[in-house]
């Protein structure tokens, strides 16, 4: 009888490994450093050995009696599953190399896959690809590092895949490859998920390991750590960006085979949403799968997803910006980028990076309102540079930047920290941000009729 896979963390990758693993006959042990009785539950109807915190020699004998071992995302490398696994040189699979493994053996042949990896923007440029392949007539999704993982995905009714490629996933991958993919940027984060910058990295690089000479590596001009990796890929090799294949001519993003759409008939066209969506054609251009026509529908119609520097109102001349995906410097420096005068919020629990980045594109800033638990730190780090105050709370960081504001200037929530100090996600912070400056602006508009 074969050994059992070891999943360890039962987070919704996790599970839905576990449930896939079940679903090809194959056994399988759970384990978790922390599980809740719900999740006993569920594993229990599954008929699922769990273990808890297992360490010392369980933990040992847990990893010798399986095949392989499965983390879930979740599951930094400096665990001592991971190190454990290495020590008895266990193979370490990700949810993308099991589906990609048992997607190669598919009747018929895999499905075409294109990917995209980079500390920010990933999400919409994902977003942006699969609109695009939905305008070429294709039954696609998005899926990886979304709420749909890959193995999940591979049951579904579609004929391509866009997978959103985290460090996280990428790290310990052997097999699994896309026919184009994309590592859009490298910065500093996740430092506590990986035991350095160069271990993230090379996580990141991992992304076109497995390339065949047909397929499409595409990387971002100005990106030195990407092109440095690009420039080693052994397969087809496109840039964005600069005077790369794919840039903006005359106002007009552009790629080898001409004209896509003009710059201005995106929604948005802040310069990182123009990289994005070059880079989002270019991935299913050099696919096979789109054309630059399809490309150009579905630019046109797409609306960025929630709390990515999405517009909330204006009201004198203010305009007030919900940026709270952006939880690194890195992230809040691409959004500085697309405005003048910004009055910043920023500030909350820090993930261990160099905050001082953010200051690289002072210029842009007005003012700071600093919160949460890097609330001083923010204040050092522009202090002599730019006015600077504290907010204890939200409300009072919206009243503070009402007060900061004046015609012409953004005010921006772009906090480049993650929101667990006063949230519980950055989706729950961005929506009272929201919700605050609505009120806010609602009060400024009765005040105006009544005057």
């Amino acid at each position: 009888m074969s050994k059992p896979v070891l999943v360890y963390g039962v987070g919704v990758a996790g599970l839905a490994t576990i449930k896939f693993l079940l679903r090809q006959n194959i056994d399988v042990i759970a384990a978790d450093d922390h599980l809740d009785e719900s999740k006993h539950i569920e594993l229990r109807k599954l008929g699922i050995e769990v273990v808890t915190a297992p360490s010392g020699n369980v933990l040992r004998d847990l990893v010798a009696n399986s095949s392989y071992v499965a983390p879930a995302p979740g599951i930094p490398e400096t665990h001592s599953v991971i190190s454990e696994a290495v020590s008895q040189r266990k193979d370490l699979k990700t949810e993308l190399d099991i589906a990609y493994e048992w997607e190669s053996q598919r009747v018929g042949g895999a499905r075409p896959i294109v990917a995209v990896t980079g500390t920010d923007g990933k999400t919409t440029t994902v977003m942006m690809a699969e609109a695009i392949l939905q305008a070429a007539g294709r039954k696609t999704i998005a899926c990886g590092n979304t709420e749909v993982p890959l193995v999940d995905a591979l049951d579904m009714e579609v004929d391509s895949f866009v997978v959103e490629a985290s460090s996280f996933r990428l790290a310990f991958i052997e097999s699994f490859r896309a026919e184009a993919s994309a590592w859009l940027n490298f910065d500093s984060d996740h430092l506590d998920w990986h035991a350095s910058m160069g271990t993230y990295e090379e996580a990141k690089a991992r992304i076109w390991r497995n390339v065949q000479p047909t397929d499409t590596a595409i990387g971002v001009s100005g990106e030195t750590e990407v092109l440095k990796h690009l420039q080693v890929a052994t397969c087809r090799r496109r840039v964005v960006g600069g005077s790369g294949d794919y840039r903006v001519v005359d106002g007009t993003l552009t790629g080898p085979q001409g004209a896509i759409m003009g710059s201005t008939d995106l929604r948005r066209s802040l310069p990182h949403d123009i990289s994005n969506a070059l880079v989002a054609s270019a991935l299913c251009i050099e696919s096979g799968l789109a054309t630059a026509t399809h490309a150009a529908k579905a630019l046109c119609a797409y609306t960025a997803p929630h709390h990515r520097i999405e517009f909330i109102g204006e009201s004198d001349g203010v305009r007030w910006f919900d940026d709270s995906k952006a939880t690194s410097p890195h992230a809040v420096v691409t959004a500085l980028r697309g405005f003048k005068s910004v009055v910043l919020i920023a500030g909350g629990r820090n993930k261990g990076l160099d905050l001082a980045q953010i200051a690289v594109e002072a210029s842009r800033v007005k003012s700071v309102i600093a919160i949460g638990d890097s609330a001083e730190l923010i204040a050092q780090i522009f202090a002599g540079l730019k006015p600077v105050v504290v907010a204890d709370s939200m409300q009072v960081a919206v009243e503070q930047a009402a007060r900061s504001a004046s015609a012409g200037d953004v005010v921006l929530l772009s906090p480049g920290c993650t929101s667990f100090d006063w949230y519980g996600g950055y989706a729950e912070r961005g929506n009272h941000f929201a919700g605050l400056v609505r009120d806010y602006l609602s009060s400024v508009r009765s005040q105006g009729v009544i005057k």
